[in-house]
């Protein structure tokens, strides 16, 4: 039987272990449909631009390791529904499956999970991820309304489970590809930092912090500073 609760203007009601949530928006109206507009001209754009660099990827993956090309993942975004994250693969086909007996060595505090030399990683899989070259599939998850290209990263379901109460708030927006965090703290191993940050994006939001986010991360990623 699910259990509901009302914290505010957010409600949550968690169906055996998955939170769902129902809340009123956060986001004026004429908000959302310029950010979906912004998301889906930019998102077009960048997909065509990154295409030639997603199939060499794909192409380096496939001769890499074996297994497949993507990753395809459940993840938790707005409202607590879940959908289908892409990602390049950069990590062992059976990885998930493995995540359990490595969450003793977890480096992150609270809900996070990772960890600096993940033994199911790939060689390939390494290179990816410090330049976020394993995000790019994410803007077919843009283009299909998923996710925003700006907002809070969407966690797996093991690690939404693991929210405290208060921190169901960040799921009050569309998940993005980057956001306030990923420019502000992306290595720092505080979950407390992470939804404060969230939490801010969220009630500062504006066309223009998203437009100085977006500039912010190319930056960081050129940096290498992905893990």
């Amino acid at each position: 039987m699910g259990q509901s609760v009302l914290l505010g203007s957010l409600q949550v009601e968690r169906l055996s272990s998955i939170p769902r949530v129902t809340y009123d928006e956060p986001l004026p109206r004429w908000g959302l449909a310029l950010k979906r507009a912004v998301d889906l001209a930019l998102g077009s754009v960048a997909l065509a631009l990154a295409s030639p660099l997603m199939l060499a990827v794909a192409v380096a993956i496939r001769l890499d390791s074996s297994g497949p090309v993507f990753y395809r993942a459940p993840r938790v975004g707005r409202r607590g529904v879940v959908f289908i994250c892409y990602k390049f693969r950069t990590m062992c086909p059976d990885a998930d499956r493995t995540k359990a007996e490595l969450r003793s060595r977890n480096e992150r505090e609270g809900a996070f999970f990772k960890l600096a030399d993940d033994p199911r990683m790939t060689r390939l899989g390494r290179w990816l991820r410090r330049y976020s070259f394993d995000e790019l599939p994410q803007l077919w998850n843009v283009l299909r309304g998923d996710m925003s290209l700006v907002g809070p990263r969407p966690h797996p379901l093991d690690d939404v489970v693991r929210y405290e109460f208060g921190d169901l708030r960040r799921l009050n927006c569309i998940p993005g590809i980057t956001g306030l965090w990923q420019v502000t703290a992306r290595n720092d191993p505080s979950f407390r930092r992470c939804v404060s940050l969230d939490l801010e994006y969220i009630t500062r939001w504006s066309p223009f912090l998203d437009f100085q986010i977006l500039a912010k991360t190319f930056p960081a990623v050129l940096r290498g500073s992905g893990r």
